[in-house]
């Protein structure tokens, strides 16, 4: 029962997440008192996943650093330079904006990335390689980044990342490694099934909470606002794109491409607002809190384009064998 309920669940996901934005932002005085439970939902979704990843394919991806250090080439250097670029095109001279255009594409990878890598059969351990590097790296690369293009000071509660990190991403994914490697990888066959179609449940209340926390933002809808939107939209649906064609180009296997996709394309929008909000003006805040609408959204998109993709692939392949 639960199976089939996982595979509609998936087969549902284009939908649950804009549905989650929508219910989110409406009942917003419902749900924002549960943001404490964020952190909880995100550790179990990390651990879900995570059982299918052993520490053997961690020493893998850490051997072989190449996958890693072009996604973090893509994060801070590719996409914040076509932030820029898109920003002074369609915004020309409206700094605040601009600054808050870069920042929504400078913070962290999305720990969510995980849970989609996840669901398209992507390299687990790369993606959590990626996560907790690239997250432990921010504090520093996040105001460099930001210095660099906008010449903005910026400065982060190192700590308070840190222990975000370890509850939500380092321990969950060390328990589900260590599950892994004392069932001998029988737990592939028997937890992770069972706990596949919670995890994706899970994401869709992550993304009620969220969006209902980002709703008073969104009140006073303007012609300006819109067009944030749209540049928002187009910039995070690039990048998505960029990583997935530096996959190709590579010629990486597509478990690695697919780690890059989402890698690439999610952010951890919710520290990027806790960032923009605590030490910039509103303004600047705005493009990283409208990014939250979309990025679930897009995530689902992409889903399919990779399912369309790969499995025409691995068809062909059948075929001409």
């Amino acid at each position: 029962m639960l199976q089939k309920l996982n595979k509609k669940l998936e087969k549902l996901m284009p939908l649950i997440t804009p549905t989650s934005v929508v219910i989110g932002v409406l009942l917003t005085a419902y749900l924002a008192p549960f943001s404490y439970l964020v952190p909880w939902i995100f550790a179990f979704i990390t651990f879900s996943g995570a059982l299918s990843s052993s520490f053997g394919s961690l020493k893998r991806v850490i051997t072989n650093p190449f996958p890693i250090i072009l996604a973090l080439f893509t994060l801070h250097l590719i996409m914040p330079a076509w932030a820029w670029i898109v920003g002074h095109l369609t915004f020309p001279g409206d700094t605040f904006t601009i600054t808050g255009l870069i920042l929504a594409v400078v913070i962290p990878t999305g720990v969510s990335s995980f849970i989609w890598v996840a669901m398209k059969h992507g390299n687990i351990a790369l993606t959590l390689s990626i996560i907790l590097i690239d997250t432990l790296l921010s504090p520093f690369i996040v105001p460099y980044s930001l210095k660099l293009f906008v010449g903005s000071n910026v400065e982060m509660d190192v700590m308070s990342i840190m222990q975000g990190l370890f509850f939500m991403v380092v321990l969950p994914s060390i328990l589900g490694m260590v599950v892994n490697h004392l069932t001998k990888g029988n737990c592939t066959k028997t937890i992770s099934p069972t706990l596949a179609p919670f995890s994706k449940i899970g994401l869709g209340v992550v993304v009620m909470i969220n969006s209902a926390e980002i709703a008073p933002f969104l009140k006073n809808v303007n012609m300006k606002l819109i067009m944030t939107g749209a540049v928002v939209f187009f910039i995070a649906f690039c990048g998505y794109l960029i990583a997935w064609g530096i996959g190709r180009l590579m010629k990486l296997n597509p478990d690695i491409i697919i780690a890059l996709i989402f890698t690439g394309g999610m952010r951890n929008i919710s520290a990027g607002a806790v960032i923009a909000i605590t030490f910039f003006p509103s303004e600047v805040a705005v493009p990283v809190v409208v990014g939250m609408l979309f990025q679930q959204v897009l995530a689902s998109i992409y889903a399919l384009f990779v399912d369309r993709v790969y499995s025409f692939e691995r068809v062909e392949q059948k075929f001409t064998a």
